[in-house]
């Protein structure tokens, strides 16, 4: 699940975000909106979905890891109502404190739920996802993913996603790597 990489750039925008408010720091909120549409529409109606309509009902048949089936799905609710909020906030030419205290919290709320979840789903569940499929099945499904992506997002969709990252990562300074690297 290469996505979790794509989410995982869009936490560092969605934290750089929050820093600048917290700062009271002027950055263009539509850098804000077009990584919370990205989350919107590769990450919710995309990969979730792929989640919600493949995976987790096989986890619910073979009767195993329930709960943290009913866990994940409960998230990825909640961050579906996050990403609304976001998005409705980023909206706004000029917003009061109060909404960029809101817009704090909520992006606050959404890095601290995401980065767990995705977490256990990386170490708990796709590994078990293997052992209650069948190899013909996992590639069969691979194969269904992978046509999904290119319905909903065309040739190269995923690249060209990572592209548009990349750009929101240029426009505030953070898209090189060695910037992370502690210097000693």
């Amino acid at each position: 699940m290469q996505e979790h990489g794509l989410l995982n750039r869009i936490l560092l925008i969605y934290d750089t975000c929050k820093t600048h408010l917290v700062n009271k720091e002027n950055f263009s909120k539509q850098v804000l909106l077009d990584s919370a549409q990205i989350i919107r529409s590769f990450v919710e109606d995309y990969h979730e979905r792929q989640e919600e309509n493949y995976i987790f009902p096989r986890f619910q048949k073979a009767r195993q890891q329930m709960d943290l089936v009913h866990v994940l799905l409960e998230q990825h609710n909640a961050g579906r109502r996050i990403t609304d909020q976001i998005m409705q906030l980023c909206k706004s030419q000029t917003a009061t404190d109060a909404e960029n205290q809101k817009l704090i919290k909520l992006l606050t709320d959404f890095n601290t739920m995401y980065r767990p979840h995705e977490s256990r789903e990386d170490t708990i569940l796709f590994p078990a996802f293997r052992k209650i499929v069948s190899r013909h099945e996992y590639d069969s499904l691979g194969e269904e993913f992978e046509n999904n992506e290119k319905k909903l997002f065309g040739e190269d969709g995923f690249e060209k996603t990572v592209d548009k990252v990349a750009g929101l990562e240029k426009s505030l300074g953070i898209y090189e790597l060695s910037q992370f690297t502690p210097k000693q």
